[in-house]
């Protein structure tokens, strides 16, 4: 029997898959970029090329080089810090030790077995790319606990672990930028569009409000959830055909009578770890919340990892206790152990990723990318939808340079939103175009500080997984929902439908 003849797009992301793969190993290619990073860091200053800081008008930025004698000693000083400070290493490790004790002691396994035999399967992808999407609630915690979580339901179903694994990257990454809630992207962004804006117009921006994107973020997750579900079964999935490695599905029988007795008693000890931490935050006066009474920006926003962390970790204890799979400290040191050994991988991929990003950041080589970017824009002198559109496809092509959203918006909005509005266009529209970019772009970025995790993860499932695997895994949803995002937003852009509290597409030029 011949096999079904594959289309121009799945050739394509064959191509794409093959190519990346041909690379090192991800320890060895961070170390590789690193070296070139050093290397084109001296050719760029030697050049002699600057621009001028789009937040600091006046100041000039030029490439700093990493061969000469500052550079060199950067090098060598910073080796150590950039290790320790590369932005994954410490969530994921500290998230870890909760989530390995639950998964350790058999509460996750049970968890999900008796979630797989509950929920209508045609409804499990939705669902987990809906999760995706709302953990950007918890800050960056969604990306250590949703991609395994998706590999083992996927699997428990008898489906393609990479293919969990791949939703829930798509909607924790991508979906980044949607939420039905205020999360702590959104005051950290509008900040920096409101200064923006005062440089054009100090009376506009200081009527300018957080929640400029709210309603649109809100519709946006409806939107990616189903556009995620469909591109994870009908693109992805069936490109990458039956799972043939040597993890199988776990017992998917009913769960035991002991088992019910540890869910139920663990089920407990979560409802009051979370009335305890509500206690310190709920409250106008609780520990927790800012020194103003909010909760946006405070202590709480700020403690989500380890929160997390406790959350999984305490009915995990208790769970264990139940069932006896941990009788005491001592068992319960040798998880905890066995699951940081179990990440010696990614200890050593943080390694070479964090030098590698953080020699690109004080090279300034991401810096003049973003200048040029802008410039460009700035130059074509288009309008209308056309010019929203090239905008957002120049942020995302920005952002496979530089990884942090609020670092790039922080170069990017003192030059953009001036712009945007000089054509009309309110400074609410500019970031929503912004955060569209940012998100969809993330899934594809090897700068993107957790893309090496998820490689790791992958890996567990299928040894030979590596960036191009990622990548052409993960470019269908950066396609889709790209395309429809923007599609969304054009339609609300044509109905002139506020984006948020007080905050209209169009700005009118005093």
């Amino acid at each position: 029997m011949s096999k079904k003849k594959r289309s121009l797009f799945q050739r394509f992301l064959d191509t794409i898959e093959t190519t990346g793969n041909r690379l090192p190993h991800p320890v060895t290619l961070f170390a590789i970029l690193s070296v070139l990073v050093v290397i084109a860091s001296a050719i760029v200053a030697a050049t002699g090329i600057t621009v001028e800081h789009p937040g600091n008008p006046g100041e000039m930025i030029e490439a700093r080089s990493l061969l000469s004698r500052e550079g060199v000693v950067y090098i060598f000083t910073s080796m150590v810090n950039n290790f320790i400070n590369f932005a994954p290493l410490g969530v994921v490790l500290a998230s870890m030790l909760g989530i390995g004790l639950a998964e350790r002691s058999g509460l996750i396994s049970a968890s999900l077995r008796g979630f797989v035999l509950s929920i209508p399967k045609s409804l499990i992808t939705a669902g987990l790319v809906f999760a995706g999407v709302m953990s950007s609630l918890a800050s960056d915690a969604g990306y250590v606990v949703l991609p395994p979580l998706g590999a083992v339901i996927f699997i428990a179903l008898g489906r393609h672990p990479i293919a969990g694994i791949a939703a829930a990257f798509a909607g924790v990454s991508a979906g980044f930028s949607a939420n039905l809630l205020l999360t702590s992207l959104d005051p950290m962004l509008a900040e920096m569009t409101i200064s923006a804006a005062a440089i054009i117009d100090p009376a506009y921006a200081e009527n300018m409000n957080v929640a400029m994107n709210y309603y649109f973020v809100i519709a946006s997750v409806f939107l990616l959830t189903i556009v995620g579900a469909v591109v994870t079964e009908k693109v992805v999935e069936p490109r990458l055909g039956t799972y043939q490695g040597s993890i199988q599905a776990g017992d998917m029988t009913e769960l035991s009578v002991l088992e019910k007795k540890g869910l139920r008693y663990s089920g407990i000890s979560l409802l009051i770890t979370v009335i305890a931490i509500a206690l310190l935050v709920v409250p106008s006066n609780g520990l927790l919340r800012a020194e103003d009474g909010g909760v946006i920006s405070s202590p709480f926003m700020s403690s989500l990892v380890p929160i997390i962390m406790i959350m999984f970790f305490v009915p995990g204890l208790v769970y264990g206790k139940v069932t006896k799979t941990i009788n005491n400290d001592r068992e319960m040191a040798a998880k905890l152990s066995d699951t940081m050994a179990s990440m010696g991988m990614f200890i050593v991929l943080a390694f070479t990723a964090g030098q590698f990003v953080s020699y690109f950041t004080e090279s300034n080589l991401g810096l003049l990318i973003g200048v040029a970017g802008a410039e460009f824009l700035d130059s074509i002198k288009l309008g209308g939808i056309v010019l929203i559109i090239l905008f957002i496809l120049i942020s995302g092509f920005i952002n496979l340079f530089i990884g942090s959203a609020s670092a790039k918006w922080a170069m990017m909005a003192p030059v953009f939103v001036p712009i945007m509005m000089q054509q009309g266009y309110s400074p609410e529209l500019t970031q929503m175009a912004y955060r569209i970019a940012d998100s969809t772009s993330n899934i594809i970025s090897p700068l993107m500080p957790y893309f090496a995790m998820i490689i790791v993860i992958m890996q567990k499932y299928n040894k030979k997984m590596g960036i191009g695997t990622l990548i052409s895994t993960m470019f269908p949803y950066t396609i889709f929902f790209t395309i429809t995002w923007i599609v969304m937003l054009v339609v609300w852009m044509l109905f002139g439908w506020d984006l948020g509290p007080g905050s209209p597409i169009h700005y009118v030029i005093q």
